[in-house]
């Protein structure tokens, strides 16, 4: 039996810096998401959130799916419902980059934009408010549980076993947070010691797919004892070690990515042999049309 697309999400590559970290004895590793199917580490819990739907019942393939997007989660999704067959709508922010929105149409979803004010919160808004006029179902990434279960089932049990359990720190910029969440249950089932350390963008920088939520909006499955420290992370420095990434190591990715890595650089020169492990979200190709390159 030949496999389908869907059995290549998830079992990405773990990569060792060879020169950004180089001055420190610890071992800082990057977790090359943008090596799923669609193209970032939203490809998991995108399929598991389907998948799951449809064992439950929740959904049936004549049902359109709705649901408000950052950019990679609505690409991952596009995807999942083009192999399940759901018509796919995706609503978000009007300032996301072409490629992502083009990404998403590619995949056959309809795109309704937002104004960049109204931001993610007015996109889910929005979405909740189509379900409740009967246009489709919302799977929720931000409080549905499939999110961080994708994670705890793939994710977390790749870095334990691709690091042979000796990783120390796992280090995950936060958009919905399921990342790190499943990430964390996993990893401190099988060793309560490792340090799970979250990101966000500093006050007045603007990252992509990692936000500051206000309380009302915080995602429903965070918990915040899950999560060992949370690091500020300003856009200077993010964009500086994306840019290294691609010249220095060649990794291609985006800015999220640069967050994590300049995070575990950091940490690297703290500590003192240490497996430090940071999710490299997506490819840099999907904000070429923003310039930051």
């Amino acid at each position: 039996m030949y496999p389908t697309i869907e059995s290549y999400v998830g079992q990405t590559p773990l990569v060792r810096l060879q020169r950004m970290a180089s001055h420190t004895n610890s071992v800082v590793l990057c977790k090359l998401e943008g090596n799923n199917p669609a193209g970032s580490v939203k490809d998991r819990p995108a399929l598991n959130m389907i998948v799951q739907a449809e064992l439950r019942g929740d959904i049936k393939p004549s049902d359109r799916i709705i649901e408000a997007t950052s950019g990679n989660t609505g690409i991952a999704l596009a995807m999942a419902a083009a192999i399940k067959g759901y018509a796919m709508t995706l609503i978000m922010p009007a300032n996301a980059t072409e490629e992502r929105k083009a990404s998403m149409r590619a995949y056959g979803a309809e795109l309704i934009e937002v104004s960049k004010e109204q931001g993610m919160e007015g996109a889910r808004d929005l979405a909740l408010q189509m379900q409740a006029e009967g246009k489709g179902i919302v799977l929720d990434q931000f409080n549905n549980p499939d999110n961080p279960a994708a994670h705890y089932a793939s994710t977390g049990p790749e870095l334990w076993q691709q690091t042979e359990g000796n990783i120390s720190h796992f280090i995950s910029s936060m958009g919905t947070t399921g990342t790190i969440m499943g990430v964390s249950r996993y990893l401190k089932e099988q060793n309560p010691a490792i340090q799970i350390i979250g990101l966000q963008p500093a006050e007045g920088a603007s990252i992509p797919g990692i936000r500051r939520w206000p309380e009302a909006y915080l995602p429903g499955f965070f918990q915040k004892d899950r999560v060992d420290q949370i690091i500020d992370i300003s856009q200077d420095d993010a964009l500086h070690a994306m840019r290294q990434l691609a010249q220095h190591e060649g990794i291609f990715a985006g800015v999220s990515s640069g967050g994590a890595v300049h995070a575990a650089i950091k940490l690297a020169e703290q500590l003192d042999n240490a497996v430090i492990v940071a999710i490299i979200c997506d490819r840099g190709d999907r904000y070429l049309s923003s310039g930051i390159y």
